[in-house]
């Protein structure tokens, strides 16, 4: 089953996956696609407030964050899923993502930190869904006093789309095992 939908002007058929045995979500992938990686951020950063970097989570925000920061001009930096062997003073936050099944860890090190601090911070992933590695992202923004501008995703799925702390491009509904949308 698939989900056909349009992205910044383009048309990508979606795979429904299972969450359990209620719930399915539809699964949006910018790795290998250079072309949506492209319009996405181009979209996104017409709507963009003034910012200095731009942070996401590994992995799966990692095209979109590079890609805007090239067409930008500015820099960004990724949180780790871990700590490094080259991070020094780690600091690290949970998360519990719903497309993981495991708590994970958003971390970074000094040398990140002080890119941060001060700075005006712009936030971006590929899709906004609980909003769980979001907020792991802000925490650690905040704790290394990174002044955050803005959040941003391609796609906000479910209630997210209800939030108004967000810029997205596009809703994404969520599934019932027969394909069908849930409705509210």
């Amino acid at each position: 089953m698939f989900y056909e939908m349009e992205i910044a002007g383009l048309k990508r058929q979606l795979p429904l996956c299972p969450v359990n045995d209620s719930l399915y979500i539809a699964g949006f992938v910018m790795f290998d696609d250079v072309e949506i990686t492209v319009k996405t951020a181009e979209e996104l950063l017409k709507q963009a407030p003034e910012f200095d970097i731009i942070v996401t989570a590994e992995s799966k925000g990692i095209p979109l964050a590079y890609e805007m920061a090239r067409q930008s001009g500015k820099d960004y930096l990724v949180l780790r899923k871990g700590s490094k062997l080259y991070m020094t003073n780690v600091i690290e936050t949970e998360v519990d993502s719903i497309t993981t099944d495991h708590i994970q860890t958003l971390c970074l090190g000094e040398s990140d930190a002080e890119q941060l601090k001060g700075r005006r911070v712009l936030i971006v992933d590929d899709v906004i869904s609980t909003g769980e590695s979001l907020k792991s992202m802000e925490t650690l923004v905040n704790q290394v006093e990174g002044n955050i501008v803005g959040k941003m995703a391609v796609l906000a799925e479910g209630d997210s789309a209800e939030r108004d702390d967000i810029v997205f491009l596009e809703k994404l509904p969520l599934f019932n095992p027969d394909g069908t949308i849930k409705e509210d």
